[in-house]
């Protein structure tokens, strides 16, 4: 007999996948979904489930599978810079996880992931005092933190010593330059010396002394994850030749989308009103009947749940700067688990983290910018090393021209 809608666990084991990968589709608006028959449980469309079959099979084949690749798909370049398993994601070959939770810096990271050897790129001072145009960007307080540091990062590019240069060390010195001044223009404040998450730490909340190590664990974290789309736009932009500057420009644009970055902005007002709401899961359970989306949750590379929030979350519990918003988070958490399936993602423990210290959705976003600028200059970096120009053929599927006879 021909079913419309399938449960979760037949769905699931017609696509092969956990549960988790089934409810992250949704998400992604790959599978439909509506109630049960009970009220509590979700059907997934039979249709939407035999679509994504096909093109899995359809991917095999070269042609379709580059075509597809693109989407969460296939791999599309070689680094060496990060690798990412359904347990977590390691750089260079290093833990990523056991970076954060030992105690490692974002400098420390960054130095690994640049491969800087015994040479140490932070050494040298960063200028202590910004170019007047950046200074008057800094003033405009109608300016995000992410907008001002879009715009700012030309204007430094006019007064970097080397940008052009084709010396490994002198690249890796621009990089760390970079990356402080980065750090220092999301909070509007001067680049100096201290470690990046002191800086942010200290402009955050200077009297907490729990919050630095908790910055310093997630700048550790967003440092890098492999091909996304901010990273991808990073290499395409450095392997024409632009500078560091350029290249970082275009990541933070990428960043800057409702599908990446963004979504750190969407998890926190999830987040605002849960707080609000007297019945967490009842709230929850009544998004999901609408058939609404719960962002911040389910991670496709991590079926079994994202490993980096999951460290950043009990970070989070063990400082206990507000214990009566972080219960309620935490009803939030095990409400979505017990009625989807689906874990935090690293999106949802930044917001979490902003949440908690009340420092509004942009700080989650400013986090996330401050530490995957160290994997953007990585990529930046090797694909100067390794040269070419990436550019993608295009699949046309659109009105063939006319035949001329």
């Amino acid at each position: 007999m021909h079913t419309d809608y399938l449960s979760a666990r037949i769905a699931a084991a017609r696509l092969g996948v956990s549960l988790a990968t089934l409810y992250a589709y949704v998400s992604r608006g790959k599978i439909d979904s509506r109630p049960g028959p009970d009220g509590r449980s979700r059907e997934y469309r039979a249709e939407d489930v035999e679509h994504l079959i096909e093109l899995r099979q359809a991917g095999r084949g070269a042609a379709q599978g580059a075509a597809h690749s693109l989407t969460w798909g296939l791999p599309v370049l070689e680094t060496r810079i990060s690798l990412i398993r359904p347990h977590g994601q390691y750089y260079r070959g290093r833990s990523a996880i056991e970076l954060a939770d030992s105690g490692a810096s974002l400098e420390d990271v960054a130095r690994l992931l640049w491969e800087s050897a015994d040479d140490d790129p932070f050494a040298i001072s960063p200028p202590s005092t910004w170019p007047k145009p950046v200074a008057t960007l800094l003033r405009q307080a109608d300016l995000s933190p992410l907008e001002r540091t879009m715009a700012s990062l030309p204007l430094l590019a006019l007064t970097a010593p080397h940008p052009h240069s084709t010396d490994a060390a002198q690249r890796r010195i621009g990089a760390a330059r970079l990356l402080r001044e980065t750090a220092a223009l999301l909070c509007a404040v001067q680049p100096g010396r201290q470690p990046i998450h002191q800086l942010i730490a200290d402009h955050w909340k200077r009297d907490d002394p729990r919050l630095p190590g908790l910055v310093r664990a997630a700048l550790v974290l967003c440092a890098d994850h492999e091909l996304n789309a901010s990273a991808f736009a990073t290499r395409v932009a450095a392997s024409t030749g632009a500078s560091l500057h350029a290249a970082a420009c275009a990541g933070l644009a990428a960043l800057s989308g409702p599908q990446h970055g963004g979504a750190t902005a969407r998890a926190h007002a999830l987040i605002q009103q849960t707080l609000l709401e007297r019945d967490p899961a009842g709230y929850v359970r009544e998004r999901l009947r609408r058939g609404e989306e719960l962002p911040g949750f389910g991670h496709p590379l991590y079926p079994d749940g994202d490993p980096r929030a999951a460290l950043l979350l009990r970070m989070l519990a063990d400082s206990r700067p507000r214990p009566a918003e972080s219960a309620r988070i935490q009803r939030l958490v095990d409400a979505v688990n017990d009625n989807d399936g689906r874990a935090p993602s690293l999106d949802f423990a930044l917001a979490a983290i902003a949440s908690v210290y009340a420092l509004g959705a942009d700080a989650a976003l400013s986090l996330f910018a401050a530490g995957r600028m160290a994997g953007w200059l990585a990529h930046a970096l090797e694909q100067q090393e390794n040269g070419g120009l990436i550019r993608p053929r295009a699949n046309y599927a659109g009105t063939m021209p006319a035949r001329r006879d």
